[in-house]
């Protein structure tokens, strides 16, 4: 199974063999503005937020549709191209359909181990700026979209406001 996930910055991420990332269980809809699914965007990133002694991220229907509108325009193609708005924004693509909202969110959070907080740098050869935006403590809001593309592909993309990744400012 592989996954690209594409940072603030645009810096590509290839991972393969994530076998704890198939586990996710398969919902039958994943709309936009159903309590569960915006759950199942939440309770992760606010479960990374917490080990950090970081305030939960609220969940912004105004991100929502943003990151609805552009999921919808890659729905053709499925690449992690990035909107032009003033948002931080975690992309992610996993091939097939069954990628689910915590599987885009575990992948950027998996890049935590490669962020060094005393250099404030990801570690040479990785990214971390997916983790960074993720963990970014002025962020208070998020809201994200995924899409199946027409190859079969799943796309998802999250918005977060105000946007992270700061060049100059630690994330927390």
């Amino acid at each position: 199974m592989a996954l690209f996930s594409c940072g603030l910055l645009g810096a590509f991420l290839l991972l393969s063999s994530f076998p704890f990332l198939a586990l996710s269980t398969p919902s039958r809809h994943l709309l936009a503005g159903s309590s569960t699914v915006i759950q199942q965007y939440l309770a992760p990133h606010n479960a990374v937020r917490s080990r950090l002694g970081l305030p939960p991220l609220q969940w912004s229907q105004s991100l929502a549709s943003y990151a609805s509108s552009w999921a919808r325009q890659r729905r053709g193609d499925c690449a992690l191209i990035h909107s032009s708005g003033n948002y931080g924004e975690n992309l992610f693509w996993g091939a097939g359909s069954k990628w689910r909202p915590g599987d885009a969110v575990a992948a950027w959070a998996a890049e935590g181990p490669y962020y060094d907080y005393g250099s404030n740098t990801c570690a040479a050869g990785r990214d971390c700026l997916h983790y960074t935006q993720l963990v970014w403590r002025q962020s208070l809001r998020v809201g994200c979209a995924r899409v199946i593309c027409a190859n079969g592909d799943t796309f998802i993309t999250c918005n977060y406001d105000p946007h992270g990744n700061v060049i100059g400012q630690r994330p927390y």
